[in-house]
């Protein structure tokens, strides 16, 4: 193991989340500790600083690797741009170098229909989501360039079948899936790799929604047939290490779903 020491890798929305049986709650977090257990430098981003310094201490502690903590906040009234090159700049200035990037931060206002959407709830989900992921994506180019480096974006099945209560996460799921092709499609030249997963991961917001609206996560969250949620760590982010390999530039532009443990390329 640690076949990523020396590298860095920035995970947006990275804070520790906790279910209510105590369990991690979080992709980011789970993404971190995969990442973190092959000795890379972390760079974690979020809005709650708490979440991200107790992300900070247990991945240190139990991995001996450095973690860099930045708040920041993509939003409608923010400057989005120099809130996101400061990530950056501070991510150079300490680490020196950017292998990969890895855009999993998202807010909505998940269980609330079309009709009833306001602005400010359609905007929550767009700039924390696909403006977000356009902002670091251009941010980080240069820096991923030249380290030959990954971008892992994450959408989600709300957008790819339509899900009950959810059109502003969808329609920002699936610009990020958009995006994530037209990367894919122009800095292949730069040995970029850059793919997009739909993950299902029981975590601490789907365990909210259930709790919050309990008929709109009946009719949009199944079991997956393995008959689990998937696992944070070891199923999302061992995913988000595999494609950071050498061996996976060959599927830059993929999307990969993942549910209950199971992968698929469609």
């Amino acid at each position: 193991m640690g076949f990523l020491r020396g590298k860095t890798v920035i995970v947006t929305g990275g804070g520790r989340a906790v279910l209510s049986d105590g369990r991690c709650g979080s992709i980011g977090y789970g993404i971190a500790t995969a990442y973190a257990k092959e000795g890379a430098n972390i760079v974690i981003t979020g809005r709650n600083v708490q979440k991200l310094l107790d992300a900070k201490e247990e991945l240190e502690r139990l991995y001996g690797i450095q973690v860099l903590t930045v708040q920041a906040d993509v939003n409608a009234g923010a400057d989005n741009e120099t809130v996101v090159q400061n990530v950056v700049q501070q991510t150079i200035d300490t680490f020196g170098r950017i292998d990969v990037l890895i855009n999993n931060a998202q807010a909505s206002a998940s269980g609330v229909t079309l009709a009833d959407h306001t602005t400010e709830q359609f905007d929550l989900a767009l700039y924390s989501g696909l403006y977000a992921t356009f902002y670091y994506m251009k941010a980080c180019y240069p820096h991923l360039a030249k380290t030959k480096g990954t971008v892992i974006n994450f959408a989600s099945g709300a957008g790819l079948f339509g899900n009950y209560g959810q059109c502003a996460y969808a329609a920002a799921k699936e610009g990020v899936r958009g995006l994530t092709r037209v990367a894919a499609t122009e800095w292949g030249k730069d040995g970029i790799n850059v793919n997009i997963i739909c993950p299902l991961a029981w975590t601490s917001q789907l365990e909210k929604f259930e709790q919050a609206y309990p008929e709109a996560f009946k009719a949009n969250v199944k079991m997956p047939p393995m008959g689990h949620y998937g696992d944070a760590e070891k199923e999302i982010g061992r995913v988000c290490v595999q494609l950071a390999s050498p061996d996976f530039k060959f599927m830059t532009g993929e999307t990969i779903t993942l549910e209950g443990g199971l992968g698929q390329r469609p």
